[in-house]
Formats: structure tokens, sequence, C-alpha cells
């Protein structure tokens, strides 16, 4: 038995595309989709602004390393929250135990 697949539409920079996902992730590939316009929108906007028009495909590039430039710097930022959870945990450990040890 395989996973079900599902086409659905998206409109991407006023371009309509035809793509396959997992049943069930249809919502969270629209939301992709979303943010993906949205920036590749802000890009062809600034872009038109300064007076150059550049193409589709160097605007999905831009659009790509902004999103996975975002991605690196939440990921840092969680793991360093993990480390400092982390040492906290580390340190309330030690304190109970010197609490424990304390009340022997």
């Amino acid at each position: 038995m395989g996973s079900e697949v599902n086409t659905i539409n998206l409109t991407i920079l006023e371009r309509d595309y035809r793509i396959n996902c997992p049943a069930g992730a249809e919502q969270q590939l629209r939301n992709a989709a979303h943010l993906l316009d949205s920036k590749m929108s802000e890009i062809k906007a600034a872009s038109t602004a300064s007076g150059k028009v550049p193409g589709i495909d160097r605007i999905a590039v831009i659009a790509a390393l902004n999103i996975a430039h975002q991605l690196l710097e939440i990921q840092t930022e969680q793991h360093e929250q993990e480390q400092l959870i982390s040492e906290i945990n580390q340190a309330l450990e030690d304190a109970l135990n010197e609490s424990s040890q304390r009340e022997l």
C-alpha cells in the first residue's frame, strides 16, 4: 500500500502550478506557496522600484536564499535555546543533589 498523493493548484508570482503532495499535507503546501509568493512579490516590487526587472528565475533564487537564511537563523537560535535549557536543567539537578546531600 502506497501513500496517497493529491494534486493541488498553486499560484506563485501570478503563475499557476499543479503540484503533487502527500494526502493531508495540502494546507502546509498552500502555506509554503503563500510564503514563497509573498517573498517573490517583495523582491519583484523592490527590484521594479529601483528600475531593474529581474527574471522570475533570479527572483526565485533570491527568495529561496532569503528563506534558507531565515531557516538557518531560526535553527541556530533554537540550538542556543536548547543549550541554555540544558545548562539550566544541569544547574537545577546540581542544586537538588546538593540540597539532598545536606539533608543527609
